[in-house]
């Protein structure tokens, strides 16, 4: 009985036949290349056609041995394993944003340390131009003072001589501490920066 039904089935697959659809449309001299509970695929000059035995006539439905039931569970688990692709999927997709978001924030972090530790040096020059500034101003006041202590007495008050610059050392020292605070901070900001996990 079963092989008789092969042998059936293969001849039947193997034919080129013409086929029409309850709705009219036809296909001329088609070979039947895959029988599936729900649809068969046809082969024809125009090529390769899917068609849902409810499309076709009743004698053709059971020529292929259609049975509702089967085809209705074929599409059910089709339908099953497209959700499961399409939810496969998200999760992927979903994956691939997560991993290029976290490689965006790891790439600004980077960038934000690197800015960090560059403006951290930049005030640490500062930091330096704004001491040696300072340093040669008060050595120009102590050489002046001492010259001017060591000049003999003539009688007459002489002003002590002094470095043009001297007017500048409150602005200078008020701006070595506003670097030294702004260092500071930068530099807690970026061990904070380094701190955080990768």
């Amino acid at each position: 009985m079963v092989a008789a039904l092969v042998a059936a089935l293969s001849a039947s697959l193997a034919l080129a036949e013409d086929f029409k659809t309850i709705n009219g449309k036809e296909y001329k001299n088609a070979t039947v290349t895959r029988v599936e509970p729900d649809v068969i695929v046809l082969r024809s000059k125009s090529g390769l056609s899917k068609l849902y035995f409810t499309e076709l006539p009743k004698d053709v439905q059971e020529r292929f041995h259609y049975d509702p039931g089967k085809a209705a569970a074929a599409q059910a688990a089709a339908q099953e394993a497209k959700q499961q692709a399409d939810e496969l999927n998200k999760q992927r997709r979903d994956a691939y944003e997560a991993q290029r978001t976290h490689q965006a924030e790891q790439q600004a972090k980077r960038r934000n340390i690197q800015v960090l530790a560059d403006r951290l040096a930049d005030l640490g020059q500062q930091e330096e131009n704004l001491m040696a500034e300072i340093g040669r101003i008060e050595n120009a006041q102590e050489v002046a003072r001492r010259k001017w202590v060591s000049q003999p007495w003539n009688g007459q008050y002489q002003q002590p001589y002094t470095d043009p610059g001297e007017a500048d050392l409150p602005l200078l020292r008020g701006r070595l501490n506003n670097v030294r605070n702004e260092k500071e901070r930068v530099r807690q900001e970026l061990e904070r920066a380094q701190r955080e996990p990768q």
